[in-house]
C-alpha cells in the first residue's frame, strides 16, 4: 500500500516536472530564437536599405605595382 502511494506521488512529481518546467521551457526557448532571429533580418534589411544594397564578399584588390622613387636615394655606403 505504502509502495503504492509512493509511485503515485513520484508519478506526479515526473508530470509537474514535465508539463511545468521542461515544455514551458522549451516553449520560450523556441520563442526566443525564433524572435532573435526576425530581429536580425530587420537589422539586416534596415542596413542595405541605409547602404544601398547587400554587401557580399568582393574580390580581393589586386595589388598595385610599386613605383619606387630611386631619384634621391643614396646608398649609405656611399655616404661620407
Amino acid at each position: 500500500m505504502l509502495r503504492f502511494f509512493v509511485s503515485i506521488i513520484l508519478a506526479w512529481l515526473l508530470y509537474k516536472l514535465v508539463f511545468d518546467l521542461i515544455i514551458p521551457g522549451y516553449r520560450v526557448t523556441k520563442q526566443v530564437r525564433r524572435q532573435m532571429s526576425d530581429m536580425q533580418d530587420h537589422m539586416r534589411q534596415q542596413y542595405e536599405q541605409q547602404n544601398g544594397g547587400p554587401k557580399g564578399p568582393q574580390p580581393p584588390p589586386t595589388p598595385q605595382p610599386k613605383n619606387v622613387d630611386k631619384g634621391d636615394y643614396l646608398d649609405f655606403e656611399d655616404v661620407k
